[in-house]
């Protein structure tokens, strides 16, 4: 278990440092005016852990996403950069173990599995704005949007109007993550 944790913690940090090169670049997508204008406030600031990641459908039934016991951090900074990751908890490896030679089901349950962005993030009053510069679910490359959340302690929860699936079916996102820091 220490050995899938520091993993992650490893993928994440080359995350981090992947997302820190892209903001020094100057090819690199500034965030929308309207988070750039928008505080990022000192108790958001830090890392978080998934708690829930559900989509909830209209007659209110829900579909755990990654599973009874979600993975993933969230960190963000002062300046508003942020990093996300979320992962189903038992994931199967790819048979041949190599990335490349994967077959049409573990490429399915690889991208189902996980869910990975990173960008910018504001708060305004109850409301949070974000701005997806890079994710693993490439749809959502460039997409801005904003959002109520909820504030309980420790505990941020707020709602993914476009999840990336289950829109269709009228579901949106329910998120619910946990200040570890």
């Amino acid at each position: 278990m220490r050995a899938h944790r520091n993993f992650v913690l490893s993928g994440i940090t080359a995350l981090m440092l992947a997302t820190a090169t892209v903001h020094a670049s100057p090819q690199a997508k500034p965030a929308p005016a309207s988070a750039m204008s928008a505080s990022v406030p000192g108790w958001l600031v830090g890392v978080w852990k998934l708690v829930r990641c559900d989509n909830v459908y209209p007659d209110g039934h829900r579909v755990e996403l990654y599973g009874h016991d979600p993975q993933g951090r969230w960190m963000i900074d002062a300046q508003g950069h942020y990093m996300m990751l979320i992962a189903r908890a038992k994931r199967t490896p790819f048979a041949a173990g190599d990335k490349s030679r994967g077959t049409p089901g573990e490429y399915r349950a690889a991208s189902l599995d996980t869910n990975a962005h990173y960008g910018s993030i504001a708060m305004q009053g109850d409301h949070m704005t974000t701005h997806i510069e890079q994710a693993s679910f490439p749809n959502w490359n460039g997409r801005d949007g904003t959002t109520s959340y909820t504030r309980d302690g420790d505990r941020l929860t707020y709602i993914v109007a476009r999840p990336s699936s289950g829109t269709p079916e009228g579901a949106h996102g329910e998120v619910v993550w946990q200040r570890v820091d």
